[in-house]
């Protein structure tokens, strides 16, 4: 049988490489670092985190926990890893960010079919491929590949927010509370600010230094989901209040009282050693960072290991740059993976490296392509892809709007979305039984 080239370790790479080897199909992998390095990775491992070390809801009872069941009943690698790697974070799927990019690299490693070449690849290989190179891709490359689609790159700007050391932390001031749990303590540190605090903050929020955008082309676009927390804030005083500083069911343990304003941070590392600052991704001035952040309660003294940084991300227009099957048009054994589809965060594109590997099984073994159920979670991403009714397309992560509504009328909004989470379920047993030839 054929060998299948990757290009890109990341997550939907290494989901990519994880299905075609567990089939019998031999890998290369092509991964650029250490060799070149990117604006945002720090190891040349597989699959690193570069933003916040969540990978989103885990609950039952959402879109973001029914794409991971259905990544765990495809035996994903990235699921593996998650499971083994967690760290509390109360309904969130949040790991040790190292265990979990080691995790991936020794399984995949272990792996005789599996060969890495750490260069920088600057064409598409002839043969089957899998682009799973990540928003991140290389000039070349991206140039190589918007000669392939015959028409331009979409993009955006995306950031990463800072970690801290639990240890510079003053629990004097924060505590530890989940929004809304009635018992004390919790896996998510408060800071809480009064009115005053809160003013001041945001004062030197939206006048500190941004870094320069360098070389990036055009005005900077935003995906609403890894926005800046600066640009948040620069869209009225209030904003962060109903957004990453909501109060809401996190009252002080020790008052009663609901803060004017609440920053969280959350466990990092296994060890339980760094933290995360919730939803403050930025593109401050690093001196900026450390002035500003300082200014929220509790994090006065705050010792920072990862300061945040700013990149651009590409994606490409698939409702019209690809077929419906993750491949460009016109061509045949070529699929992309991962984020570069149009897809937005870990999970969504884990399964897009997922999908591009059975579609590849599909095409090497002469079988049909898979034709995955709008209802099931991975099917209504796919779906998202297709719809070219919409000239704009932006990146969508998976979310209960996407998938088709039902056929009955049902008020309740509880109500409805638990019948079409269940309702997903059930298709995507039924997709998985007629299609054992893949699965």
């Amino acid at each position: 049988m054929e060998q299948v080239t990757i290009i890109g370790g990341g997550l939907a790479g290494s989901e990519a490489a994880w299905q075609l080897l567990k089939r019998g199909i031999s890998v290369r992998m092509i991964e650029m670092r250490p060799v070149v390095k990117s604006p945002a990775h720090q190891t040349d491992k597989f699959g690193e985190l570069v933003c916040s070390n969540s990978l989103g809801s885990d609950a039952p009872d959402s879109a973001a926990g029914l794409i991971k069941e259905e990544l765990r009943l495809l035996d994903s690698l990235i699921m593996k890893a998650a499971d083994r790697c967690t760290v509390p974070a109360g309904k969130a799927l949040a790991v040790d960010r190292e265990g979990f990019s080691q995790f991936i690299t020794d399984q995949l490693s272990a792996c005789s079919n599996f060969a890495i070449e750490r260069r920088e690849q600057t064409e598409l290989p002839d043969g089957p491929c899998i682009l799973a190179s990540g928003p991140l891709t290389s000039q070349k490359l991206a140039a190589n590949l918007q000669n392939r689609l015959g028409s331009g790159y979409l993009y955006f700007f995306d950031a990463v927010a800072p970690v801290i050391e639990l240890d510079s932390v003053n629990m004097d001031i924060a505590y530890r509370k989940d929004r809304y749990a009635e018992t004390e303590g919790g896996d998510y540190i408060n800071c809480p600010m009064d009115a005053e605090q809160y003013a001041r903050f945001y004062e030197a929020l939206v006048t500190a230094e941004r870094a320069p955008l360098h070389d990036f082309e055009g005005d900077a676009k935003y995906f609403e989901g890894c926005m800046p927390v600066e640009v948040i804030a620069s869209r009225g005083k209030d904003t962060l209040r109903f957004g990453p500083l909501r109060p809401v069911g996190l009252n002080d343990p020790r008052s009663g009282k609901r803060p004017y304003a609440v920053v969280q941070i959350r466990q990092d590392n296994k060890e339980g050693t760094l933290y995360n600052i919730v939803g403050f991704q930025t593109n401050l001035r690093w001196g900026e960072q450390k002035r500003v952040f300082r200014m929220i309660p509790g994090l006065e003294n705050a010792e920072f290991v990862r300061m945040g940084v700013m990149h651009r991300n590409i994606y490409v227009d698939a409702p019209r740059s690809l077929d419906g099957y993750l491949r460009p048009r016109g061509c045949s054994s070529l699929f992309l993976a991962g984020q570069i589809t149009g897809v937005e965060g870990y999970i969504e594109s884990t399964s897009m490296g997922a999908v591009a590997a059975l579609n590849m099984c599909a095409v090497l073994n002469g079988l049909a392509l898979p034709e995955w159920p709008s209802e099931t979670a991975i099917g209504a991403l796919l779906n998202r892809l297709k719809d070219d009714t919409n000239p704009k397309f932006s990146p969508t992560n998976a979310n209960m709007g996407i998938f088709p509504p039902l056929e009955e009328n049902i008020k309740s909004r509880k109500e409805r979305n638990q019948k079409i989470l269940d309702r997903g379920r059930e298709s995507f047993r039924q997709f998985r039984q007629s299609r054992s030839d893949l699965f």
